[in-house]
């Protein structure tokens, strides 16, 4: 059974690296073929789309669709931004499942930029099938 923090320490870095080839790496050991990233987007996006009618969550599904979204969002907030992420708190676990919460801060140093909280459901092999994405602030 992996650690808690272990996991959160890997699912994290995966999120920051830089190499292309290591990253779709890192999704492959960290996700299971057909496992689920779901995004509830920040409270502004929602309010917008509840105005339409409309739920909105988004869903990237599988190791091709996980690299994009991990990939999108390196580049948006890493590479571009100039922006880390990092655990925040204690991970923890309950059976099948991990809790943990991280922050986007500046390489440079400073202020938090974003919070959120991720819900992981393992496989027997404790790679991710479900991972539930929360966007705090």
């Amino acid at each position: 059974m992996t650690d808690a923090t272990i996991l959160a320490d890997r699912y994290v870095a995966v999120w920051n690296e830089p190499d292309p080839t290591r990253r779709r790496a890192a999704v492959e050991r960290l996700w299971t073929d057909d496992a689920s990233h779901t995004l509830q987007p920040p409270q502004e996006i929602r309010t917008a789309a509840g105005a339409l009618g409309v739920a909105v969550d988004l869903e990237a599904r599988g190791h091709d669709a996980l690299e994009e979204r991990v990939t999108k969002s390196h580049d948006e907030f890493v590479a571009r931004g100039g922006f880390v992420f990092r655990p925040a708190g204690d991970a923890a676990r309950l059976r099948d499942m991990v809790k943990l919460r991280w922050e986007m801060v500046p390489r440079a140093g400073g202020d938090v930029a974003a919070t959120g909280l991720q819900i992981l459901v393992l496989d027997a092999d404790d790679r991710i099938r479900l991972d539930y994405q929360f966007i705090e602030s």
